[in-house]
C-alpha cells in the first residue's frame, strides 16, 4: 500500500478490516498490475457537468446547485428486482440508461414548469407524481422510498435554507471535512437519506456513495473547489464492481458468483454486499495508485476520475451485477 494522501480518507480507513477479514471477495494485486500496464496510458479526463449536461447546459450556478442534489437524492436502484430489467429512456433515437433516463426525464419535468428544485414541492410531492414523472422503459423501482425521500429532504430545505439546496451548499466550508464543517460531514449529518454506513462484526463501515458523487458532480462542473479533493472516493455502487470484476481484480467465491449470476437478492448489509463494496473502494484505490505510478507529474488521477472511467464503459453492460435493495446506490 501507498502513502498516497487518499489512503488518509475516513472511508477508506473504514473499509480496511473489511477487506482484512472478507471472506466472500477477494482483491487480485497481480491483476492491479495487469489492468493498471494499459489503463494507465488513457486519456482518464476530469468529467464535467456530470449531473447537468446535456439536460440543463445553461442553467446558472444555483440552479444547477439545486439539479444536481436533486439528481443526487434519487439517483439509486434503476433495475427492476423482480424482472431484471434496466430503466432506459430514449430521446431522439437514443437510449438513456438508469441514471441518464432519470436525468432526462428531471428535465422535461422541469421544462414543464414542474417545481422540482423548490423544497416546498418536494415536502409534498407523492407517489403518483414521481410516476407520472418517470416514464421509462419500466415503472421506475423503489417510487415510494423516493417519494419519502423527496419529503424529508424537502422539509430539512424549508425549514433551514429557504428550500434550496445552493444556500445550504453556500453555508459550508468548501472541503469534505472540516472539523465538521465540512460538505460531505454536514451533508450526512443534516440529510439522513446520505448517511451511507453499514456495521461489520460491529465495526461501523463507512461508504457515503451519493454523498460523494453529489459533491464530485459539483467539483466538475466548478461549482465547488473542494480543498480536500484527495480524500474523496469510488462511489461503491453496482456498476463499478462489474467492471472490476470483468478485469479480473475483484474474485468471488463460487457461491456468491452463482447467486449474483443467477440475479438472486443479496440483502442490504449482509457480509456479501459490505465485501462487494469495500472490497470495490480498496480496489480503486490500490489501481489508482498503479496508474498514476505509470505518469508523469500533472497527469496523475484522483480516485474519481478512475471511478468514472468505469462506470462510463460498464453502466449499461449486460453483466450481471449484484441486486441489493437499497436506497443509498
Amino acid at each position: 500500500m501507498s502513502n498516497a494522501p487518499h489512503w488518509d480518507s475516513p472511508v477508506l480507513q473504514s473499509v480496511r478490516p473489511v477487506v482484512e477479514r472478507s471472506r466472500h471477495v477477494a482483491v487480485s494485486e497481480e491483476a492491479v498490475e495487469s489492468v493498471a500496464s494499459w489503463l494507465a496510458y488513457e486519456e482518464l479526463p476530469f468529467p464535467r457537468n456530470l449531473s447537468t449536461a446535456p439536460y440543463d447546459p445553461d442553467a446558472d450556478a444555483d440552479r444547477a446547485i439545486d439539479l444536481i442534489m436533486l439528481v443526487s437524492c434519487l439517483n439509486f436502484a434503476f433495475t427492476d428486482f423482480e424482472t431484471h430489467e434496466p430503466f432506459i429512456v430514449e430521446r431522439d433515437g437514443v437510449q438513456l440508461v438508469d441514471t441518464d433516463g432519470m436525468s432526462a426525464c428531471l428535465h422535461d419535468a422541469l421544462a414543464a414548469d414542474v417545481p422540482l428544485l423548490d423544497g416546498s414541492y418536494l415536502a409534498g410531492v407523492t407517489r403518483d407524481d414521481l410516476d407520472a414523472i418517470f416514464q421509462g422503459s419500466i415503472t421506475m423501482p423503489m417510487l415510494e422510498e423516493r417519494a419519502r425521500i423527496l419529503n424529508e429532504v424537502g422539509e430539512v430545505l424549508v425549514d433551514r435554507y429557504d428550500g434550496r439546496f445552493h444556500r445550504w451548499v453556500h453555508d459550508c466550508a468548501p472541503a469534505l471535512y472540516a472539523d465538521g464543517d465540512g460538505l460531505l460531514e454536514r451533508l450526512i449529518e443534516e440529510f439522513p437519506r446520505f448517511d451511507d454506513v453499514s456495521t461489520h462484526r460491529g465495526r461501523t463501515v463507512r461508504f457515503y456513495k451519493l454523498a460523494q458523487l453529489a459533491l464530485w458532480s459539483m467539483q466538475g462542473a466548478g461549482l465547488v473547489a473542494l480543498q480536500d479533493l484527495h480524500r474523496m472516493t469510488a462511489f461503491a455502487d453496482y456498476i463499478v464492481p462489474v467492471a472490476l470484476r470483468v478485469m479480473g481484480i475483484l474474485v468471488y467465491t463460487p457461491a456468491l458468483e452463482q447467486a449474483i449470476n443467477a440475479r438472486e437478492l443479496i440483502p442490504r448489509d449482509s457480509d456479501e454486499e459490505i465485501e462487494i463494496r469495500a472490497n470495490t473502494l480498496h480496489a480503486t484505490a490500490l489501481l489508482t495508485d498503479a496508474i498514476n505510478v505509470r505518469r508523469p507529474d500533472g497527469r496523475r488521477i484522483v480516485i474519481p476520475q478512475l471511478d468514472f472511467r468505469l462506470w462510463k464503459a460498464y453502466h449499461a453492460t449486460f453483466w450481471p451485477h449484484h441486486l441489493t435493495r437499497t436506497i443509498m446506490y
